[in-house]
């Protein structure tokens, strides 16, 4: 067990109940995931009105369709009747309404009660209170984000802010314009992992060296062990001989028009709590969004975005891709090689960090700070 006095290189980890025990997790669904912004799925994804996603956030599906006026919004995926699950589907399209399987209420796309059995002989009912319960969403960098809290914290200083945080400026990432990149490609991973096991991993470098030999080719300086989201506004640089993000230093494809001179050619990587990460390139976006179902489940659905020029030819984008697929199943591998320990006794009151991990302690603070005692 992890030893109660340590030496100054060294500093405490959450202890292994915190990824195991199902009292936990709640509370982090309660207290984190219903009460942070939640990016929930790609706008674009949702071209046409009527197209719909539900998507799990915390104890609650949540359902995401764009609207007849153009405009996306999200509700609770709960007919108010007596509670059914409204959209069964992960995701599809409606003509002009979403109708309960149970009893044939029915819901406009702005979410107002339109019809039920009998519902004329109720003049009584407000079909707008009893519509479905609305989630606040904001669209950004092409993605909705939700929120279910009743008072949302501040975009700005939640998720933005964590940009800002780590690039030193919004303008920074806007050179990228991810808002009008396009899905080259999408792989979602089943991790059989705590949500946190994840983000740790993603935060630190000091596996890089021992696990990423294709990324460590690409990225040099990785191979030293410490993370480049480490450091305000430093991007790690591409190899001398390297030619471009791709699984073999291939070249990659032209650089985005808005990526300025100091961003070509680097590599940087920002963590938005609670659960995304986004790695910028200056030819494609790698995107990653986790959901977290069960303390030892997490679904994560990673974007490869490019330029419409790029999707729209068919241009091969395997090379590029590769080369994350490559790291997301050899990270997502270690994080289900730890998962078991968790619940040792050898693991029961936590591991250690050494020096290039220490920042990832702050993030073991955060999570306690969020979900309070038991």
């Amino acid at each position: 067990m992890t030893a109660v006095n340590l030496p100054a290189s060294l500093i405490p980890t959450l202890a292994g109940e915190y990824y195991t025990d199902p009292g936990v997790f709640r509370r982090e669904q309660s207290h984190i995931f219903e009460n942070m912004w939640f990016c929930a799925v790609r706008a674009s994804d949702l071209a046409t009105p009527g197209s719909f996603r539900s998507v799990q956030v915390g104890r609650e599906s949540v359902l995401v369709a764009r609207g007849r006026d153009g405009r996306l919004r999200a509700f609770l995926n709960i007919c108010r009747h007596r509670g059914a699950k409204l959209c069964t589907d992960e995701a599809g399209e409606v003509k002009r309404a979403f109708q309960c399987p149970y009893h044939a209420w029915t819901y406009g796309l702005d979410g107002k009660l339109i019809a039920a059995p009998n519902l004329t002989s109720m003049p009584d009912i407000d079909r707008t209170e009893y519509g479905l319960v609305a989630v606040h969403l904001h669209e950004w960098l092409g993605y909705a984000w939700v929120c279910l809290a009743d008072e949302p914290p501040s975009f700005a200083e939640q998720v933005q802010g964590a940009v800002t945080e780590r690039l030193g400026s919004l303008e920074a990432i806007d050179a990228y314009e991810i808002e009008d990149l396009q899905v080259g490609r999408r792989i979602t991973y089943d991790v059989k992992a705590n949500w946190k096991l994840i983000v740790e991993n993603f935060m630190e470098c000091y596996h890089c060296a021992t696990i990423h030999p294709e990324l460590t080719e690409v990225l040099p300086e990785f191979a030293d062990g410490y993370a480049a989201q480490f450091f305000v506004g430093h991007g790690a640089e591409f190899g001398e001989e390297i030619k471009g993000f791709t699984v073999d230093g291939s070249e990659g494809f032209d650089k985005l028009p808005g990526v300025h001179d100091e961003q070509d050619r680097r590599y940087y990587a920002i963590t938005v709590k609670p659960t995304v990460f986004i790695n910028l390139v200056p030819d494609h976006i790698i995107f990653h969004r986790m959901f977290p179902v069960a303390q030892d489940r997490t679904i994560v659905e990673c974007d490869w975005l490019y330029s419409k020029a790029v999707v729209s030819s068919g241009r091969d984008v395997s090379s590029s891709v590769e080369l994350f697929h490559r790291v997301n199943r050899q990270d997502f591998d270690a994080c289900e090689r730890c998962q078991p320990a968790m619940d040792s006794r050898a693991y029961a009151r936590g591991g250690v960090l050494v020096p290039s991990e220490h920042h990832i302690g702050a993030f073991h603070d955060w999570v306690v700070s969020s979900i309070g005692s038991q």
